[in-house]
């Protein structure tokens, strides 16, 4: 298996290309040679990412993998970068799962937040936003209704049945006994048969039509009251107000998108320049003059001259613009949550009012079919009536038993013949029995899993954690015993016997732990089933000998590891990627400059 990778202005590639293969793949380079960048490539080409090469309007990443192409370009217009193609990930979802879980760059969120000692609870359980979960629930759930409406409906007929098959082998024993006794009365019999099979069957046919206006009546008297029910039911039925509200739900949408993205802009600018001054490397960025009072320097953007106070001031200004925003985006997220409830609450009235109104129409059409029966029946009865009257005058009172006894058997057979119909039916419904109640289980079951989704996805989350964390602790020489998420997935440590500050442990540890809380994640979302490969860059906290048993451990749980090395680390067992014939750019001493 190899893939293959070309790069057109991504990051600081201008062009480039290079094969992955199957395993460890470590882009080997010293700094500004384009190591980072390229994992970006890969990043946006599987739809993460769009960082686009400064000063260019178009950029173009291709990636082959066992013969699918996938391209991705990326497009800068008005000052905002958009992006177009077919990217290997298109799930919301999995777009997640693999920034947070599989894509462990430098600037991946929960690697920062262990790296500040924020709460790990939403980074964690993210992916689970884009799930509408309670949405899936209430479809599940009506899907339920529905078969359990079924299964009732199954379980009448099964309670029925013994009654039904009993009244089969009482009418079929009943003509056998009518029979044998016409065979008899026939043989005796001198009287013209003709009129009295006429008899016979006018009779037969009256009895048949008065058990079908009973039916019918009954038919008719059970459709009214259901059709009452549900006029009631109707008229009672309130649909919300739901005007401008798809509208209203779009523009905060829309809203919420581009505070999202101005705090994502703000963040990256804030995050670059603290680190700049909290590690003190001003100097590659400018030039320092160090007074008794404060540093003066040039200001790396507008040239102008400024003190590091200053600076200090305008970043505090940055995060007080963010906090700002975090306050934005969670008001609007909280009224883009309410205006859904709201919209599904209105969908789900105009479908019952949908159902009300089609069962209505449907009792309508059967009460009105079930009267025109009724009425024809009667006017038939009415006629058969009629017409025995006039020929019992002629048949001879002699005839008469043997008449009844005829018109018996002809009634018997007709009712036989209905029972039996009935029989087949009530068999068929009852037979379902099994099948409804496997379905509704089957239903419960993928509802209670739904229910439950989150506490099992924390608890295997930090299941995920300690065994990681297990695994890791034999391979390293940490200065800490154990580390655990809590269950507010607060990240504490154990050193010396007793609870430590994140603070206290050394850059490269808390690098390790922030890696550890990301596999976790990559264990408890199945990421490895979502995309076949991780990414590794960021990682200078640890030193070669660490590196490289972290790389040995990362690469038993994926298919492909890419990863940033430095030349002076040792040989990794698997493929090397030279940057050697790439085109990259360098922003050393404010002079972009092209190497390659």
């Amino acid at each position: 298996m190899t893939w293959t990778l070309t790069i057109d202005n991504i990051a600081g590639i201008r062009e480039g290309e290079a094969t992955i293969e199957h395993g460890v793949n470590a882009v080997r380079a010293s700094n500004w040679q384009g190591k980072s960048s390229f994992l970006t490539a890969i990043e946006t080409a599987f739809g993460t990412e769009t960082r686009l090469t400064e000063g260019q309007n178009h950029g173009h990443v291709e990636l082959n993998i066992d013969g699918t192409t996938y391209t991705v370009d990326l497009d800068r217009t008005n000052g905002a970068v958009t992006q177009s193609g077919n990217p290997y990930l298109t799930d919301d979802v999995d777009r997640v799962c693999a920034e947070l879980f599989a894509f462990l760059d430098e600037t991946n969120e929960v690697r920062h937040a262990v790296r500040v000692g924020d709460n790990l609870e939403g980074l964690l359980t993210r992916p689970l936003d884009f799930e509408n979960i309670d949405e899936q629930i209430t479809n599940l759930q009506s899907e339920r209704q529905q078969v359990e409406t079924e299964l009732n409906r199954a379980q009448n007929a099964a309670d029925r049945l013994p009654g039904v098959q009993e009244k089969v082998t009482r009418l079929e024993s009943q003509l056998e006994d009518l029979q044998n006794e016409w065979d008899q009365i026939d043989q005796e019999s001198s009287t013209d048969s003709g009129a009295r099979d006429e008899l016979s069957n006018l009779r037969a046919r009256l009895e048949k039509t008065k058990t079908d206006i009973n039916r019918y009546d009954s038919t008719a008297n059970r459709v009214e009251e259901e059709l009452e029910e549900k006029q009631e039911e109707l008229e009672a039925l309130d649909i919300p107000t739901h005007e401008d509200l798809e509208d209203e739900l779009q523009n905060l949408q829309s809203d919420l998108h581009d505070i999202e993205r101005d705090k994502e802009l703000l963040q990256s600018i804030y995050e670059v320049n603290q680190r700049v001054l909290e590690e003190d490397r001003l100097a590659l960025l400018t030039d320092v003059s160090h007074d008794m009072l404060t540093d003066q320097l040039a200001c790396w953007v507008c040239g102008n001259k400024t003190s590091r106070d200053e600076i200090e001031a305008q970043l505090d200004g940055i995060s007080g613009r963010l906090d700002s925003l975090r306050d934005q985006e969670s008001s609007i997220r909280s009224e883009v949550n309410s205006l859904q409830q709201k919209q599904q609450t209105v969908r789900d009235a105009e479908r019952k009012q949908r159902d009300l109104r089609d069962r209505i129409g449907e009792l309508e059409s059967q009460l009105d079919d079930a009267r025109t029966s009724l009425e024809s029946t009667r006017e038939k009865k009415a006629t058969l009536e009629a017409q025995i009257d006039e020929l019992e005058d002629e048949v001879s009172e002699t005839e008469d038993h043997a008449t009844d006894l005829q018109s018996e058997i002809k009634y018997t057979e007709a009712e036989l013949e209905d029972v039996r119909d009935e029989l087949e039916t009530v068999e068929t419904e009852a037979a379902q029995r099994d099948v409804l109640e496997d379905e509704r289980e089957s239903l419960r079951s993928e509802i209670e899993e739904l229910r439950t989704r989150k506490e099992r996805v924390k608890r295997n989350t930090r299941d995920a954690f300690d065994s990681a964390l297990d695994d890791l602790l034999d391979r390293f020489n940490l200065g800490f015993e154990t580390a655990r998420l809590t269950d507010n997935f607060d990240l504490v440590v154990a050193r010396g016997g007793r609870e430590a500050s994140l603070d206290a442990l050394s850059e490269g540890e808390r690098e390790l732990l922030g890696i550890i809380a990301a596999l976790a994640g990559h264990e408890a979302f199945d990421v490895a089933d979502r995309l076949p490969v991780m990414l590794l860059d960021g990682h200078t906290g640890l030193d070669d000998t660490n590196i490289h048993h972290l790389v040995d451990y990362l690469s038993e749980r994926v298919d492909v590891l890419v990863l940033s090395a430095f030349p002076e680390y040792d040989d990794f067992e698997g493929h090397e990627v030279s940057p050697t014939n790439w085109q990259t750019i360098s922003y050393q001493d404010d002079v972009e400059e092209v190497v390659g």
